[in-house]
């Protein structure tokens, strides 16, 4: 049996020049969470990233509890996010833009949410990445994982996991952002592999986060 526990990376850089950098406090989220999964006795067999930079600095800060070596992770970049900055100047490349696209967090999700219902629907002139080549790196990282077999541990992003439980509970393709938009920093989704189906069996989890650490730990972005 194949068990797969796919860890959105912890808080990134919003606003910042590069995005693709953990902020202090997500450092802080991966050390915990690392802390949280040695409590469940979690001890993965394999370790997979994407290959942004906010994937392996989560695992590095995961890796530092469970006392396993983060660069020998297997990089597969069907765990990358899709390009949501560059999809959104492709929506609004005619002009438009809300004010705010890209600085102010409400207005960010919102124009986002809305973005990839239309990309989902092909509404979008030459979007950075198909709709279709999205669904089908990350069906891809998917399928490799469950090749690998056994206990696999993977850090990935919002979009990537939200799609591939999309996929795997057979729901319509708007639920992908609705995941999307839910998912904390270090959630933890997991999923069990029988003979012939994968079966969702939790959704953003969060086990280093509890009434005392709320406050600080949980983010959203």
């Amino acid at each position: 049996m194949t068990a797969l526990t796919v860890i959105r990376h912890a808080q990134a850089s919003f606003g910042a020049a590069n995005y693709d950098l953990l902020s202090d406090l997500g450092h802080r989220q991966s050390r915990a969470l690392g802390q949280a999964l040695v409590r469940q006795g979690v001890k993965p067999d394999h370790l997979f990233i994407g290959a942004q930079r906010r994937h392996r600095e989560t695992l590095e800060g995961i890796c530092e509890a469970l006392g396993f070596d983060a660069g020998t992770a297997h990089v597969h970049e069907g765990l990358n996010e899709f390009d949501f900055k560059g999809l959104l100047e492709a929506r609004f490349r005619e002009g438009g833009a809300p004010e705010g696209m890209h600085s102010d967090r409400r207005t960010h999700f919102r124009t986002l949410r809305d973005t990839v219902l239309a990309w989902q629907r092909d509404e979008i002139t030459d979007p950075p990445e198909s709709w279709e080549a999205f669904a089908a790196r990350v069906r891809a990282a998917r399928e490799s994982m469950q090749k690998a077999g056994g206990a696999v541990l993977a850090v990935s992003s919002g979009g990537a996991i939200a799609q591939m439980i999309t996929e795997v509970i057979d729901a319509p393709s708007p639920q992908m952002i609705r995941l999307q938009l839910q998912m904390k920093n270090c959630a933890v989704t997991r999923f069990i592999a029988g003979r012939e189906v994968l079966y969702l069996h939790c959704f953003n989890e969060t086990p280093h986060i509890d009434a005392a650490t709320e406050a600080d730990l949980l983010t959203y972005s």
